[in-house]
C-alpha cells in the first residue's frame, strides 16, 4: 500500500492524556500533558515537556518537582478543560471538582481521582525550542488500591486509561498481550494417569 510523505510533525500516537501537578498543596496546579514518557529503567525516568509560557513552567523550574497524574475515560472533559485554562486566571482543582491529597516525596500535590501518580523530582531541564523538557527521576507512585489485586499486581487494564492521539482523545482498549507473549513457551500439561 502506498504511503504519503509528509514534513515532520509531532505524530507520535498514542501518548498518555496525563494531568500534572506542581507547586504545593497551599498552592497548587495542574496543567494537561501530552509530551512525556519513560527515558530510563534503572533509575526510573520520564520527562515532561511544557511551553515557557505556561502558567506551571516556573512552577516546575523553581520547585524541580512536579506529578504525573493519569487519567481516566471518565476524566477527559476535565483533562481538556485543564489544559485549555491557566492557573493564572482560575483555580482549576475548584472549577473541575478534583481532589488534592499530599504526595510522600515531593511537595506537589497528587490528585486523588486518578489511578495512578508518579512523583517525580527534576535532574535536568533543556529549552528544545516551543517547549522545555524537564528530565526527572520518578521517586515514588502513588496507585489506587482497588486495582491492585490479591497477589500485589496492578491491574491497569481495569483504571479505564486515557490516551491522545493528533487532537483527539481515545479510551484504551482491552488488553491484547503481554511482554514477551510472542516468544514465550506454553507450558506442557503433564498426564497424570499412567
Amino acid at each position: 500500500m502506498p504511503k504519503q510523505f509528509w514534513k515532520g510533525s509531532a505524530l507520535l500516537a498514542p501518548v498518555p492524556a496525563a494531568l500534572v501537578t506542581c507547586g504545593t498543596l497551599d498552592t497548587p496546579n495542574v496543567l494537561t500533558i501530552g509530551w512525556t514518557g519513560i527515558v530510563c529503567t534503572r533509575p526510573p525516568m520520564t520527562y515532561i515537556s511544557v511551553r515557557p509560557e505556561r502558567y506551571s513552567h516556573d512552577i516546575i523550574k523553581n520547585s524541580g518537582e512536579f506529578v504525573i497524574n493519569l487519567t481516566t475515560s471518565a476524566m477527559v472533559r476535565t483533562t481538556d478543560f485543564c489544559g485549555v485554562k491557566s492557573g493564572r486566571d482560575i483555580n482549576k482543582f475548584e472549577a473541575c471538582n478534583l481532589h488534592i491529597v499530599p504526595a510522600q516525596k515531593v511537595s506537589a500535590p497528587v490528585i486523588e481521582e486518578c489511578p495512578v501518580s508518579l512523583e517525580c523530582k527534576v535532574t535536568e531541564s533543556k529549552l528544545l525550542g516551543s517547549h522545555t523538557m524537564f528530565l526527572a527521576e520518578i521517586v515514588g507512585i502513588d496507585v489506587d488500591e482497588r486495582y491492585i489485586d490479591s497477589k500485589g499486581k496492578l491491574n491497569l487494564q481495569q483504571c479505564g486509561l486515557a490516551a491522545y492521539a493528533h487532537g483527539e482523545y481515545f479510551a484504551l482498549g482491552r488488553k491484547l498481550g503481554d511482554f514477551g507473549y510472542s516468544v514465550r513457551k506454553k507450558k506442557k500439561h503433564r498426564n497424570n494417569n499412567k
